[in-house]
């Protein structure tokens, strides 16, 4: 790997673009070094990932909106839907919209975590909406979905952009359009515009996932795809992008993230640099790798804190005796999804379920009293209301802690952790105190995901909705990536039995 130095400049710095990020970026997608076999196989198992939760999502409000649109734009040879058979397509950037709301609607796919948030999973729904309308090979998908994983991964760990209320969907534009530029065999001079045009178009703010959080949590992901999608469109006949797009005087580093906030401290807005790690000429792109899905439809923070409640639960005889639980975690935990973030929405019996799934302080409370943790029944209102869970969940607060934050940035994987260490105090003063740092079914936890945990997690949460051989079909399919055709990829969408979906009867503009 080679760490890159990046900063804004001045205009009067004319800086070349070989040294601009975009560049180097598009230099990454373009090189057709191999996919590893490893890398292969966690490919394979991330569009398992996607598609359990793409299908058990198929009837909520979202995707229904979501597919209505597509089906707007119908396309003779364009991409397909997940839920509808193969012969029936869309153009492709309206099926990454309508199949990424479906993968992204659960909050229940792959994750990475480091200077900032992603779920990189959301760049599988463009790059094989593309291959299927451009009828690339599993090969080629192989290429773009790798690509796509190493570049989110990469400025992942190095560009934070939460701190300075930027949605982390800013990463998946130039992501997606690395990714599907690689997928295409695109020269680096398209790519280059085309991951510039894919920053520049999905610079966001985090109020999508503050105070009232709506149905666009799922959307975002999947706005992002589609415009990289038509970003690359663009630049392949022959159109530009603002440039230089990261290190420009009034770019993003310069005006939305570390420049602008040195300008507001009084200092060189030219000053700060991020260090982004990339891969070298001819290296391996193995960033799927360092990824980790979800066990629990849940956000990833509370991965760690659901499997804890459900140990530390059993040592509770009356719920009622609870008198506080503080779970001592990450800044991240505290301020994202804890009480540090000061939404009283995350204390509302009556919030969103979009809403639930950011506050621990429901999940830790449901997970305690259940041992269990359902996608569906976790969060119905029902649930939700229940007086006793809305006495314990109000007794649910979370503190900082140092230590749990350096854990939660640290470099070594084998400190790395996203949990938390959680004192329960009950009514007549005793205390039971535990702490876990990862999930369980983290690659460093008890029980890792491999292949068969991801078959499992697509039968469980898929067998009510597809009929057996249509499962069986898939999946057989999909496990021989490598090898299938231009006409096998565009059979890489579950298929739901006739009658099972349900339309969203409004009308719109489409």
């Amino acid at each position: 790997m080679i760490t890159h130095d990046v900063r804004a400049h001045r205009s009067k710095d004319e800086l070349p673009r070989e040294n601009q990020l975009a560049w180097k970026i598009a230099a990454v997608a373009a090189d057709p070094v191999a996919v590893d076999d490893d890398v292969v196989d966690m490919i394979i198992n991330r569009i398992i990932d996607n598609a359990s939760v793409g299908i058990a999502s198929l009837n909520r409000g979202p995707i229904k909106s979501a597919r209505a649109m597509a089906n707007a734009h119908l396309r003779n040879g364009g991409a397909t839907l997940f839920g509808l058979p193969s012969d029936h397509r869309v153009c492709a950037e309206w099926a990454a919209w309508a199949n990424g709301t479906a993968v992204r609607e659960l909050d229940f796919h792959d994750t990475f975590l480091a200077a900032d948030y992603s779920h990189p999973g959301d760049n599988i729904p463009p790059i094989l909406a593309v291959a299927q309308q451009c009828g690339k090979s599993g090969a080629d998908l192989l290429r773009g979905i790798a690509t796509g994983y190493e570049i989110q991964v990469n400025l992942v760990k190095a560009i934070c952009l939460h701190e300075h209320k930027i949605d982390h969907i800013a990463h998946i534009g130039p992501s997606a359009s690395a990714g599907v530029g690689a997928l295409l065999g695109l020269p680096t001079e398209i790519i280059f515009q085309s991951v510039q045009q894919g920053l520049h178009t999905t610079v966001t703010t985090r109020q999508s996932r503050k105070g009232e959080i709506s149905t666009w949590k799922a959307f975002a992901p999947a706005y992002a795809g589609k415009l990289a999608i038509e970003a690359v469109d663009r630049c392949m006949r022959g159109e530009g992008a603002p440039s230089p797009i990261y290190e420009g005087e009034d770019s993003v580093i310069s005006f939305i993230l570390n420049g602008r906030t040195a300008r507001d401290r009084g200092e060189d807005p030219f000053a700060p640099t991020y260090h982004v790690p990339l891969p070298g000429a001819g290296e391996s792109k193995r960033a799927i790798l360092e990824t980790y899905t979800k066990e629990h439809s849940a956000e990833y923070q509370s991965q760690a804190l659901i499997d804890l409640a459900f140990r530390m639960g059993q040592k509770i005889g009356d719920f009622d005796k609870v008198k506080s639980i503080v779970l001592h975690t990450s800044h991240h935990t505290h301020y994202v999804i804890g009480t540090g973030a000061g939404d009283p929405q995350k204390m509302d019996p009556n919030a969103s379920r979009e809403t639930l799934d950011h506050s621990i302080m429901y999940i830790f409370a449901v997970a305690l009293q259940d041992g269990e943790w359902h996608h569906v029944k976790s969060y119905a209102p029902e649930r939700a209301q229940r007086p006793d869970t809305v006495r314990l969940w109000h007794k649910v607060s979370t503190i900082e802690d140092p230590e749990w934050t350096r854990r939660y940035h640290s470099a070594d994987p084998n400190e790395k952790a996203f949990g938390a260490r959680v004192v329960i105090t009950m009514e007549d003063g005793s205390v039971i105190e535990d702490e876990l740092g990862i999930a369980n079914a983290h690659p460093f936890g008890a029980r890792p995901f491999t292949r068969p945990e991801y078959i499992n997690k697509f039968k469980t949460l898929t067998e009510e909705i597809l009929e057996p051989g249509e499962s069986a079909r898939f999946l057989d399919l999909v496990q021989d990536l490598p090898n299938l055709t231009a006409e096998q990829v565009c059979n890489l969408n579950p298929v739901a039995p006739a009658g099972y979906l349900e339309e969203n009867p409004a009308k719109g503009i489409f």
